[in-house]
């Protein structure tokens, strides 16, 4: 264990009272056991290993018995904002379920490497001129050139001219343009092959992984991976000879410019009539690890660089919220840009408004009107993040056992034993003392190197 920092009074007298229950070093094991995660949901209830043959209970276990007074479980919260620990394995997830379907692996064959694959990037219209840093070297339109890390950077230059109300709507509708965009781009490979739609279903299959992320104007846009398989639905099987790099870039390009979702046309008070991409659409070819040396656009660096933006939100590019709020005043506790605050109030005054009730916007508020998951893929990409999580728990569990057989402790029959199991959520989060005891359980170098090893290990397992 490495104590990390003096705790301060209130930590202090909480640690006073653990230790008088002589609590703190079945705490300090129970901590160990969540990886680093400091708001963990607390459970009580009891759990019964019975053997089935006979009807004998095997074990008894209660949430009493545990230093706690309760079961601790890992909150699983993707944000790093929120809880770091439980985000850095959502992004360890997201990287190999990335990873799996560009160079196969976990029930994809590696053959998925030769299929027509491009990384795609899609963008918000422009609300409005907003401080930037043009490409071409040039300043920006107020006439400076910004340093990468101002905070003006995505700010407009004349907020009460940005069109706030149309930036949040169009945060809102964005899923909907994803699903109308994928559905245009099956219908325009097939007019440019001369098929009909249930002809091309019949020949392929277009497949897909893609990730949110914010701008720094507010706006939210994706980055993609889109790729042509054969038509096979229970698994990865290799495209028509017919299928090419080029035909998938072009398509991309087509669909994206005839993407259109229905708005408010019929509707008084400046709401937008629809919804489109913005123009500045950025399709690539991936390419293998084989060109690790002469493509930076890698499958590795495709992987790494969606599972980067899995676990960010708002909060980690314009710092608004990461969390929901119940009242408009709320906003005055927390520090943030006026250009995001001006989009939290957007969002909410539209929230008032009957006929965008269905939009929910006072819910997402927080999310700049956002409503969409932050990562989604197709049935058939790869894997899936519940089949990540079953194969480390498997791991896990094969692991404790071995253990626990290993200094001859009881270890029921997986085969023959039921377990009965009745659990009540309690709460979630670590008094001061607790969170100070939880920080301090942070493994030495040598016991973080032996864990990267079992990581490592159990990858290979769930291969």
């Amino acid at each position: 264990m490495t104590l990390q920092t003096i705790p301060d009074d209130a930590a202090l007298r909480d640690l006073a009272r653990i230790s008088r229950g002589g609590n703190a070093p079945g705490l300090a094991r129970q901590f160990a056991k969540l990886g680093g995660c400091l708001n963990p949901v607390r459970l009580e209830g009891t759990r019964l290993d019975v053997d089935g043959p006979t009807g004998e209970v095997l074990r008894a276990f209660s949430s009493h018995d545990t230093a706690a007074g309760c079961v601790l479980v890992r909150c699983g919260n993707r944000r790093t904002s929120r809880c770091p620990a439980c985000a850095e394995t959502y992004r360890r997830d997201t990287y190999h379920l990335i990873s799996a379907g560009l160079a196969g692996g976990k029930s994809v064959p590696d053959t998925v490497t030769t299929h027509p694959r491009v990384f795609a990037t899609f963008t918000a219209p422009s609300f409005g001129p907003v401080h930037n840093r043009p490409t071409n070297g040039h300043p920006c339109r107020c006439g400076l050139r910004h340093r990468t890390d101002e905070p003006t950077l995505g700010t407009p230059l004349d907020p009460d001219s940005y069109d706030y109300t149309a930036a949040v709507l169009w945060n809102a509708h964005a899923g909907k343009l994803w699903a109308r965009f994928t559905t245009l781009l099956r219908r325009v490979i097939a007019a440019e092959l001369g098929l009909t739609r249930k002809e091309f279903e019949r020949s392929a299959r277009v497949s897909f992984a893609k990730v949110a992320e914010f701008q720094k104007r507010g706006a939210v846009h994706f980055h993609a991976v889109i790729r042509i398989d054969g038509p096979n639905r229970e698994m990865v099987d290799p495209p028509p000879a017919w299928a090419t790099v080029e035909l998938l870039d072009a398509a991309v390009r087509v669909a994206v410019l005839r993407t259109r979702v229905p708005g408010f046309e019929n509707l008084a008070g400046g709401l937008p009539a629809h919804f489109v991409w913005g123009r500045q659409v950025d399709v690539r070819p991936i390419r293998t690890r084989a060109f690790d040396g002469g493509s930076p656009l890698t499958d590795r660096a495709v992987a790494a660089y969606i599972a980067k933006y899995a676990t960010k939100g708002g909060e980690a590019v314009l710092g608004t919220l990461d969390r929901r709020i119940h009242l408009l005043a709320e906003l005055a506790a927390h520090e943030m840009t006026d250009h995001a605050r001006r989009l939290v109030r957007t969002a909410w005054k539209l929230g008032a408004r009957s006929e965008l009730a269905d939009l929910g916007l006072r819910r997402w508020a927080h999310m700049l009107g956002f409503r969409g998951h932050f990562s989604t893929k197709s049935r058939r990409y790869s894997t899936t993040l519940g089949a990540l999580r079953d194969a480390r728990t498997a791991w896990c569990d094969a692991k404790n056992r071995a253990a626990a057989q290993a200094a001859g402790a009881f270890v029921p029959d997986p085969d023959t034993t039921l377990v009965v199991a009745s659990w009540t959520y309690v709460g979630s989060g670590l008094g001061a003392g607790e969170s100070w005891l939880a920080r301090s359980a942070t493994p030495d170098p040598a016991t973080a190197r032996e864990a990267l090893a079992d990581l490592r290990a159990q990858e290979g397992e769930a291969a």
